[in-house]
């Protein structure tokens, strides 16, 4: 996995398909998006090559890739504001926690770095 990650090409891809209602038409460059993707957010290769084999397992992983990246984001943020508020208050323990929070239920891999990166520079605190 690339340490640049580009999910443009994943979000238009759903947004085309998942929001507007296009056809997932399974050329070789969307099924090598939606492989990267999925080793991107966390799916085994074995699984995503199964889920490839149909297009309605592909339009699948889509939906899920496209789930992991969303949620993902959106915990990961939701918990850096939080941690960033107890941090300056002082509270480093509830800070830890924040982060900690997300680990236990984050599985896309680049979300994970984020919050392990944050968790130990909070250990370097009181």
């Amino acid at each position: 996995m690339s340490d640049e990650l580009d999910w443009d090409p994943i979000r238009a891809l759903a947004r085309r398909v998942l929001h507007n209602g296009e056809p997932l038409t399974l050329t070789d460059d969307v099924k090598a998006l939606l492989a990267r993707t999925a080793t991107e957010v966390g799916i085994g290769g074995a699984d995503a090559a199964r889920a490839l084999a149909t297009e309605a397992g592909a339009l699948d992983l889509l939906s899920e890739s496209s789930r992991r990246i969303g949620e993902g984001s959106d915990r990961l943020m939701d918990a850096l504001y939080r941690a960033k508020r107890y941090r300056l208050a002082g509270d480093f323990d509830s800070a830890r926690q924040e982060m900690r929070n997300v680990l236990a239920v984050e599985v896309v891999p680049h979300y994970r770095k984020i919050a392990e990166s944050q968790l130990k520079g909070l250990d370097d605190e009181p």
